[in-house]
């Protein structure tokens, strides 16, 4: 199997999207290490199926300690935490929505990097794959905080892999535009989800960004639209 005798961690896995992007990468053989902000998720969503670490990953000082010392261990980092909410207009917008948009979506991924980077960059070799979304080009009203900090993951996406691709290490992200989840389904009830990203189809991308074959590729932000 393609991701036999390597380790994945997955951010965010308790979520829906993280969910399936560890059933992915567990069918393709992959020793998965699951990382959510809370243990119950991670019991409700995985039993003990695969190792659980429970942490907010906007913490700097609860990732480190709690991935640190598995950092030696990871192959493939999947940031897959994050999160969404519509806004007021930006001049409108608490600090609050700001920091959380930003502290969800884009200052996780600056933590698990700390944690993970100079382990892979010891062994010459790993992969990183971040979520961004469309909203990362062009943002829609009462969306600015939530583009603001996806347009971040973007950039730390870019500077990473210039940084890291002498390193051995690959750093990319995917562009999904509406997911098909049941949170958005609930909250958008008269749209038709079979225009929407499949979480499966959104999850071979990631795969693939993590895999050999996309040994090439440093710095990518892969747009995944379905029909939307």
């Amino acid at each position: 199997m393609e991701f036999q005798n390597t380790t994945v961690m997955v951010t965010g896995a308790a979520g829906a999207l993280g969910r399936t992007v560890v059933e992915t990468f567990a069918a393709a053989g992959a020793t998965m290490i699951v990382v959510d902000v809370a243990a119950d998720r991670l019991a409700g969503a995985f039993g003990p199926a695969h190792r659980q670490v429970a942490v907010d990953v906007t913490d700097p000082a609860a990732v480190g300690a709690a991935i640190g010392p598995l950092a030696a261990e990871v192959d493939i980092l999947c940031n897959i935490a994050g999160g969404f909410a519509m806004g007021p207009a930006v001049h409108e917008t608490p600090p609050a929505l700001w920091e959380d948009m930003l502290g969800r979506n884009a200052v996780s991924v600056l933590n698990m990097a700390r944690a993970v980077v100079p382990a892979m960059t010891a062994r010459g070799r790993g992969r990183i794959v971040n979520v961004a979304a469309m909203g990362a080009l062009r943002a829609a009203p009462a969306m600015g905080a939530y583009a603001v900090a996806k347009s971040a993951v973007l950039r730390l996406t870019e500077a990473m892999a210039g940084e890291l691709r002498e390193s051995g290490i690959n750093v990319n992200c995917v562009m999904p535009s509406i997911i098909d989840t049941p949170a958005n389904r609930a909250d958008m009830p008269g749209a038709d989800p079979a225009r929407w990203v499949a979480r499966e189809a959104l999850a071979d991308v990631i795969l693939f960004l993590a895999s050999e074959r996309a040994r090439a590729i440093h710095g990518a932000a892969i747009p995944v639209v379905g029909l939307s």
